[in-house]
């Protein structure tokens, strides 16, 4: 008999991606899924219940066991730096992490400030750079920074470029690539790892499928 497992799914961005994923997958998700009020959804018809947290805040519930495993975006779990096992990308919500600011910004010295809401991946990339820069921590319009002279720059997600170029901002520096990823507490692995196997199992053919379908599309050739 299958064990439940209690899954951390992100509210915002990543929820429609992920939960198109699962049924894909042919987790048989409840009709209301994704339309739901409700922070914890049972699908007890696959032994699977999920809870619906803040994105920032799915890699501590699965590391401190609060979930057997979770879906999370790259950059949050870059900056997190959560005891969890990274076990697969999904390939969804796809963005990049970058550094922007005015076009005519100055040249970074030891004075040049940062805005962010990712203060320890600021800090690892300019440091990896071999620059010192002082990060300061905001939680949203992270764009305003620059244009009221609060800082120097920004490290943000960048999707479209939409946002920035409305704000009068262009991108200087790509940080990393972006997307969602499966991850699991070590704990539960070790106790589940037949049901999280299964499950894993279902995705990677998903995430294949559709990355074959999208290279089919695009005419790009994958290396198998």
């Amino acid at each position: 008999m299958a064990q439940e497992l209690t899954v951390a799914m992100p509210k915002g961005r990543i929820f429609q991606d992920a939960a198109k994923l699962l049924r894909q997958a042919g987790i048989q998700l409840p009709a209301d899924f994704e339309n739901s009020r409700k922070l914890i959804i049972s699908a007890e018809n696959c032994s699977m219940k999920f809870i619906l947290a803040k994105p920032v805040d799915v890699p501590t519930y699965v590391e401190y066991g609060g979930a057997d495993i979770g879906i999370a975006g790259k950059d949050v779990l870059m900056e997190a730096e959560s005891d969890v096992y990274e076990v697969l990308d999904l390939g969804i919500s796809a963005c990049h992490l970058a550094v922007a600011g005015l076009p005519d910004a100055a040249k970074r010295s030891s004075a040049y400030k940062v805005a962010t809401k990712y203060p320890k991946t600021a800090a690892r990339y300019f440091r990896e750079q071999g620059e010192q820069v002082e990060v300061i921590t905001l939680n949203g319009s992270i764009e305003l920074a620059p244009l009221i002279g609060l800082a120097d720059c920004i490290v943000d997600i960048v999707s479209t470029g939409r946002t920035l170029k409305e704000n009068g901002l262009v991108e200087k520096e790509k940080i990393s690539d972006i997307t969602s990823r499966l991850i699991v507490n070590p704990v539960s692995y070790r106790l589940k790892k037949a049901d999280i196997d299964q499950l894993i199992g279902k995705l990677t053919e998903v995430v294949k499928e559709n990355l074959n379908g999208m290279d089919q599309k695009s005419g790009v050739e994958v290396l198998k």
